[in-house]
This record gives structure tokens, C-alpha cells and sequence, in this order.
């Protein structure tokens, strides 16, 4: 793993973690602070699962599978060329929305979310960095594979 990508992760992670601490340490647990009216609150909460709260206490479950994910998103970064760029802003993303989500369960037993919100009608669930990490990550990835399709296609290889 080169230096550049310790250093991004790290940023993103650091990011993650001072936001989760600075609402934690302003906040009553569930209380809410309108910032767009009808659209964007910060509302602390906490999560003993995964997304949508889905697997809610299964504290073990996460550890095994996390350390898991991240020794292959490891490996992986550690396989990626310097040259390909997708690859490795997919992995960083990953990796630090991973580190700073387990962070959180290791130390708390829960993930601290702030981000609440409500999107033509529908009270999307609470997230954080980490998780905007994890998602722009999995689009990347999703990106990538749909740009070499097409270069395959039309025979750009």
C-alpha cells in the first residue's frame, strides 16, 4: 500500500470520525436540528446494525465479516496498479467508510449517524460519512464496470 493511500483514507476516516464526535458531543441522543426545513436535518442517532438497521445486535457477525472485507480490500489495493485510478478511489472509499463504521462498533458497540434526510415524502434512515464513503465506493466500482463494458463493446479495450 503507497503513502497516497494511507493518506486519503486516512483523511476520509478522520472526516468521518471528527463529524460522528462533534454531533455526539453537542447532541441528545435522537434530538434534531432542522437545517433544511422539510428536506435536511442533523439528528443524532445510534445503530446497532447494518443499513436500515437491518441485523440489529449482531455485534460478533459484524467484527468476522468486517476484518474479513478488509484484509481483501487490503489485498486488493495492494494488487491495484498505481495507474488505475477507479480501482483505487473505489478501494480508499471502501476502506475508510468500512474503518470508520467499525471504529465506531468496536468502541461503542453502535454506529453514530447524523445525517437524516426526508426525499420527496420518504424519511430516508440516518447515515454518516463512513456511509456516504461505502456508497460512492460501491458507484465507482458500478461506474467502472459499466465504462469497460462499453469499451469492450465498441471495442475500445
Amino acid at each position: 500500500m503507497k503513502l497516497r493511500d494511507v493518506l486519503v483514507i486516512s483523511a476520509i476516516v478522520l472526516l468521518d470520525l471528527i463529524t460522528k464526535q462533534i454531533v455526539a458531543s453537542n447532541m441528545r441522543l435522537y434530538q434534531s436540528i432542522e437545517v433544511i426545513q422539510g428536506f435536511f436535518r442533523i439528528t443524532y442517532a445510534t445503530n446497532t446494525g447494518a443499513a436500515w438497521g437491518m441485523l440489529s445486535g449482531q455485534m460478533v457477525f459484524f467484527y468476522i465479516i468486517t476484518v474479513i472485507a478488509l484484509v481483501v480490500m487490503v489485498s486488493l489495493l495492494m494488487k491495484t496498479q498505481n495507474d488505475d485510478l477507479f480501482q483505487r478511489a473505489a478501494l480508499w472509499l471502501l476502506l475508510a467508510g468500512t474503518l470508520g463504521n467499525f471504529y465506531d462498533r468496536v468502541v461503542f458497540q453502535y454506529v453514530r449517524d447524523f445525517l437524516d434526510f426526508t426525499i420527496f415524502g420518504y424519511d430516508f434512515p440516518i447515515f454518516n460519512v463512513a456511509d456516504i464513503s461505502l456508497t460512492l465506493g460501491v458507484g465507482v466500482i458500478l461506474l467502472e464496470t459499466l465504462l469497460s463494458a462499453r469499451r469492450q463493446k465498441h471495442g475500445n479495450i
